[in-house]
């Protein structure tokens, strides 16, 4: 699994539309290759929580969770 962490949009700026699109497709394909919501927050520099959302609002069909539940 390759690690973009290059050449996302700055951390806490609002992002038009266009930008939030091609977040969104990188977002779609690197899940897609295995990569994880948490992990996508981290390389992205934006919370769980958009990115869950961003994907959700994609379409997109979440893997079941692994691990203790808490």
């Amino acid at each position: 699994m390759a690690e973009h962490t290059t050449n996302w949009p700055p951390p806490r700026k609002r992002l038009t539309p266009q930008e939030q699109a091609r977040v969104t497709a990188r977002y779609k394909t690197m899940y897609a290759d295995g990569t994880s919501v948490r992990r996508l927050a981290e390389l992205s520099g934006r919370s769980y929580g958009f990115v869950h959302r961003s994907l959700s609002d994609a379409g997109v069909i979440f893997r079941s969770r692994v691990g203790k539940s808490r």
